[in-house]
């Protein structure tokens, strides 16, 4: 088994790593064996969103198998909500001091899983943010039109940001609880119909002026079951294009209007 590798510097802290499904029965056992202790304890949440397929019994019976050596939990979602409630509704659950999000489609080795668990334990950052743009990618692990859409968003967010982003839709991000609470509680301050949370988060970690780091991953074709997203792309692209504009407006157009408003300020008291 694989252990987050620790030093003198590293406080030891517990983890919860929420795991949105829908439809994954293939992939549930793999998540739970191939995931590693990370921490001092490790909790899996899964949030089910009302597969057809048997992928809550699978997570049941993990449960079952694995009581007393693994924690594991199952949360089942009212049809239809999606991935940001999903992990909404896994953070709220979740008693790890950091939590992780973790596609259960596997095409994020679990294995790496570990290498965004240090850097936020050493407290050399505060928000981590997967990356699948900077290794090279198995064949058809991306399709072409989600892979542009995914370096135009990077690039308006690297400029929304002023900090560079490289994939701002990679399912793995990293926080401690305390500071997702926070974002939770100004989430309607950028709005509040993000469908993936991946906006959200990354919004939210900005506005409270958190460290941001990026760690890069293999980003692997699926082995099982169907992309989620490819149904829904262009609707998601253009609820992703409505929060670039929001937060142009929420993170620009404020800042300039503080700058302008300092400066004539500044020049009347001259």
């Amino acid at each position: 088994m694989v252990k987050a590798m620790s030093n003198d510097k590293t406080k030891e802290f517990s983890c919860s790593i929420i795991i949105p499904c829908h439809n994954e029965v293939g992939n549930i056992e793999d998540c739970v064996e191939k995931i590693p202790k990370i921490g001092n304890h490790t909790e899996l949440i899964f949030v089910d969103d009302a597969s057809n397929d048997g992928t809550a019994e699978i997570i049941e019976g993990m449960i079952e198998k694995y009581k007393g050596e693994k924690d594991i939990k199952l949360i089942r979602q009212v049809p239809h909500l999606g991935k940001s409630d999903a992990v909404r509704k896994g953070f709220d659950t979740a008693c790890g001091e950091i939590l992780f999000i973790y596609d259960a489609d596997l095409t994020v080795p679990p294995e790496d899983l570990p290498k965004f668990y240090q850097p936020i334990a050493e407290g050399k950052a505060e928000f981590i943010n997967g990356s699948r743009m900077l290794y090279p990618m198995e064949n058809q692990a991306m399709r072409m039109l989600n892979f542009l859409a995914n370096k135009a968003f990077s690039k308006i967010f690297t400029w929304l940001l002023e900090q560079k982003i490289t994939d701002t839709l990679c399912g793995t991000k990293v926080l401690f609880k305390k500071d997702y609470e926070k974002i939770k509680s100004e989430r309607d301050y950028f709005g509040n119909f993000d469908p993936t949370g991946d906006f959200d988060l990354l919004f939210g970690a900005v506005h409270l002026n958190l460290r941001i780091v990026e760690i890069p991953v293999r980003y692997r074709a699926r082995v099982h079951g169907d992309i989620k997203i490819s149904r829904k792309r262009f609707r998601y692209g253009f609820l992703f294009l409505i929060m670039c504009f929001i937060g142009f407006r929420k993170l620009k157009v404020t800042k300039w209007h503080k700058t302008i408003k300092y400066f004539f300020k500044k020049n009347q008291n001259i």
